[in-house]
C-alpha cells in the first residue's frame, strides 16, 4: 500500500505540470483523484478499520447481550408455566380436599342435628309425661278438696275412684 502511495506522489508532478495541449483533462483528473484517495487512505485508512472494528464488536456485544435476555426470558417463561402447572395442580388438590371436608362437615351437621331432634324429643317426651303427671295430681287434689268441702255427701271408697277416674279421663 506504502509503495503504491509513494509511486502516485511520484507521478503527482507530472500530473499537476501537463500541458493542455488538447481539448480535455481527464487524464490529470484522474490520477488527482486517485492520488487524493491514496492520500486519504493514508490517513484515515487505520482509524476506519479501528472504528469500524470498534462498531462491529460493539453490536456484536449487543448482540450476544440481547440473545442472553433472550435465553434469560425463556427460562423465566418456563419456570412460570411450570409454577402455573403447579399451582393448578395444586388448586385442584385444595378443592378436593375441601369437598372431602364439606362432606365431613355436612355429614357431622345432620348427625348433631339428628343428635340433637332426638335428644328434643326425648326432653319434650319427659316433660309432656312430668306434666300430665303433675296435671293429674292437680285435678285429684281438686276433685279430693271438692269433695272434702261438701259436707252433705257421703261417698264410698269406689264411688271416689270411679269420679277420679272420670274427671281425669
Amino acid at each position: 500500500m506504502k509503495k503504491i502511495l509513494f509511486t502516485l506522489l511520484c507521478l503527482s508532478p507530472l500530473a499537476l505540470f501537463a500541458n493542455e495541449h488538447g481539448g480535455t483533462d481527464i487524464l490529470q483528473r484522474t490520477i488527482n483523484f486517485f492520488i487524493f484517495a491514496a492520500i486519504m487512505y493514508y490517513l484515515l485508512a487505520d482509524k476506519a478499520k479501528e472504528y469500524f472494528a470498534n462498531r462491529t464488536s460493539s453490536i456484536q456485544a449487543e448482540l450476544d447481550k440481547v440473545q442472553d435476555m433472550l435465553k434469560q426470558s425463556k427460562a423465566e417463561v418456563d419456570n412460570a408455566k411450570k409454577e402455573l402447572d403447579d399451582a393448578k395442580v395444586l388448586a385442584n388438590e385444595i378443592i378436593e380436599l375441601a369437598k372431602n371436608d364439606q362432606d365431613k362437615i355436612k355429614t357431622s351437621i345432620l348427625e348433631s342435628v339428628e343428635n340433637e331432634i332426638k335428644h328434643l324429643q326425648s326432653s319434650f317426651d319427659n316433660k309432656l309425661s312430668s306434666e300430665t303427671k303433675k296435671i293429674t295430681r292437680d285435678v285429684v287434689e281438686e276433685v279430693l278438696e271438692e269433695l272434702l268441702k261438701s259436707d252433705n255427701m257421703e261417698l264410698s271408697q269406689n264411688d271416689l275412684a270411679e269420679i277420679v277416674l272420670k274427671k281425669v279421663a
